[in-house]
């Protein structure tokens, strides 16, 4: 099966603003999309997602009738449609809002207004979600690896194996908490470990911290995806020992270039 370029994309707009619409549908316009619907309010996107199946829905944080938080939350929750990729467009800046939307698992959060070349990265980052990539580090292959992820959201879990699975990663195995990965650590043999740094009995530094000091796998790669903003709290993981950070969200090929420098320092 051939992938997907920018012109293949279908996008449904969910914005109540028709000044806002405007200036997003000219943005993607712009930048080579050309299917697209638009939606005003969440029960209606919900409708025309599930009808029309779009491959990329964009939204603003608040709509007339819900958040974006429980626009996403409502995707994810839906067999039918829990694969279609998310971005959000907003001017809000609260963790409050912004980490449920992280933990939901989206290809971008742009601010409002945003310029043209983050939406074009936006765009690049929800192709590389939809279109498989298969890793190839040294002497690793990506079916060969096998991966413990550790998160206490089960949406990020979800997305988190979405996206290495899309390199062809299918040996994953998930943990909620780093309390409950450490006997799942002593148990198997990994070749890198995703983990969360917010977790409410054994944090990503906690876990990063039993890795390195007490477990049969000291040296093993670790990377952290995360929404923690602490900047005190990321240099503490770092002199712990971690092998990469990354935001949350994460951008798949920033993640698959992680995996490969992680892999060929082992």
């Amino acid at each position: 099966m051939s992938s997907k370029q920018i012109e293949d994309l279908f996008i449904l707009l969910v914005e109540p603003s028709h000044t806002q619409s405007k200036i997003i549908l000219k943005e993607l316009k712009e930048g080579g999309v050309a299917h697209f619907n638009a939606a005003i309010d969440g029960r209606t996107a919900l409708q025309a997602i599930r009808e029309l199946q779009p491959d990329l829905v964009i939204s603003s944080m608040h709509l007339p009738d819900m958040t974006a938080i429980d626009l996403v939350q409502s995707i994810r929750s839906d067999d039918d449609i829990k694969e279609v990729a998310f971005m959000l467009i907003s001017s809000e800046t609260s963790f409050e809002y912004l980490d449920p939307i992280k933990q939901a698992g989206v290809s971008a959060i742009l601010p409002k207004p945003f310029k043209s070349a983050q939406m074009k990265r936006a765009l690049v980052n929800t192709l590389d979600m939809l279109n498989p990539g298969v890793i190839q580090a040294g002497d690793f292959d990506a079916e060969e690896l096998k991966v413990l992820i550790v998160d206490d959201s089960s949406m990020a879990r979800k997305h988190i194996k979405r996206v290495l699975m899309g390199m062809g990663i299918e040996q994953i195995i998930e943990a909620d908490d780093g309390a409950n990965a450490v006997p799942v650590l002593q148990e198997h043999f990994f070749d890198f470990v995703v983990t969360d740094y917010n977790m409410p009995k054994m944090d990503g530094k906690e876990l990063l911290k039993h890795i390195r000091n007490a477990s049969n796998q000291q040296s093993i790669p670790v990377l952290m995806v995360t929404s923690e903003g602490n900047m005190g709290n990321l240099a503490a993981v770092e002199q712990e020992g971690v092998s990469g950070i990354c935001d949350k969200p994460f951008e798949t090929d920033i993640v698959r270039e992680l995996i490969r420098n992680m892999l060929s320092e082992v």
